[in-house]
């Protein structure tokens, strides 16, 4: 598929297009860069490029790389022990529980089924205007951690949510339990960048992506050795949440890869979780939010070191939205 476009005034390339195309600022800047786009029939791959008054533009829209789906018998074999629950769906958008130690995008070093492959086997399965099969993919979790997901299961939904991501409209607020309390309440705004020493880590970099988190303290352990803290993202990196506790000296537990010394016999992997979701419904336009229960382990941990009557209260999703509101 073919569009063609002819300029009526300057403008930038990419915002030009943004006028023209449904599509993320995400997705078009693919488009440029992938070559799809000629102007007075050259291949451009700059997205700020000046366009002038009556130039042509045409936009090529390739069909989908479909990638070969895995052998079904092994993705139910690898995923027999990862519980995908769905806490929402209708015919646009699927809102799901993501379990911890399951991978959401394939990549050369992972060897077992992700959750694109859980999205394939239930026949959930979405295009983007630059040719690559992204499976309604519009945020992602790390693999370790758990929680609270959307997909899409429209192009046009994917869309929308796109944008909701890029205006911040759409957001989450992330639990961990720490190694340290938190002296008080805090933003930290530290740029992060891929670490040079340890290809697995990321790190605060001078010359990184601006990043910025909020943290706000929930409540104690009994003995006041652990804490459990609420997180808020103002942008999306990799680790983000990880590496900026990292940067003042507080760990999740179980985060050995960011420096975490307790004991790992015991806590397996690090206790980070997406518990809410706030957005808006990409077709109906309705306000939407969802809350993804805290898995057993990190469920378990809470009840043997918290008095159970200081937690449940302090869970509530709106104490939580409401506590970040009075020092965001």
């Amino acid at each position: 598929m073919d569009k063609n476009f002819i300029v009526s005034e300057t403008n930038r390339l990419d915002k030009f297009l943004a006028s023209k195309i449904d599509a993320s600022r995400n997705q078009i800047e693919q488009l440029i860069k992938k070559e799809f786009v000629r102007v007075d029939g050259k291949i451009v791959s700059k997205t700020g490029l000046k366009l002038k008054e009556n130039q042509n533009i045409d936009v090529h829209f390739p069909e989908s790389e479909l990638n070969p789906k895995k052998d079904e018998n092994f993705v139910k074999e690898s995923l027999k022990d990862k519980n995908v629950q769905i806490i929402f769906e209708d015919n646009d958008i699927l809102v799901i529980n993501k379990p911890y130690n399951l991978t959401v995008h394939d990549a050369p070093s992972v060897k077992d089924a992700t959750l694109v492959d859980w999205l394939k086997l239930n026949n959930i399965s979405l295009s983007t205007l630059s040719g690559e099969e992204r499976h309604g993919i519009v945020h992602r979790i790390d693999k370790g951690t758990s929680g609270v997901m959307v997909v899409a299961k429209t192009n046009q939904a994917h869309v929308g949510l796109s944008k909701q991501l890029e205006d911040k409209t759409m957001g989450r607020y992330y639990l961990a339990i720490i190694d340290m309390p938190l002296k008080d309440n805090i933003i930290i705004d530290k740029p992060i960048a891929r670490n040079s020493n340890n290809r697995l880590k990321m790190s605060i970099e001078q010359n990184g992506r601006f990043a910025k988190s909020a943290f706000n303290k929930i409540v104690l352990s009994d003995k006041e050795n652990y804490e459990l803290i609420a997180a808020k993202l103002f942008t999306g990196r990799t680790h983000q949440i990880r590496v900026h506790l990292s940067s003042i000296n507080r760990h999740i537990l179980g985060d050995n890869l960011y420096g975490f010394k307790g004991e790992l016999n015991k806590i397996n992997r690090f206790y980070l979780h997406a518990y809410y979701l706030y957005l808006t419904h990409p077709i109906t336009n309705k306000q939407m939010s969802f809350k993804a229960n805290l898995p057993n382990d990190m469920d378990e941990f809470l009840n043997i070191n918290f008095k159970e009557e200081n937690i449940n209260d302090k869970l509530n999703e709106n104490n939580i939205v409401s506590n970040f509101n009075t020092f965001i």
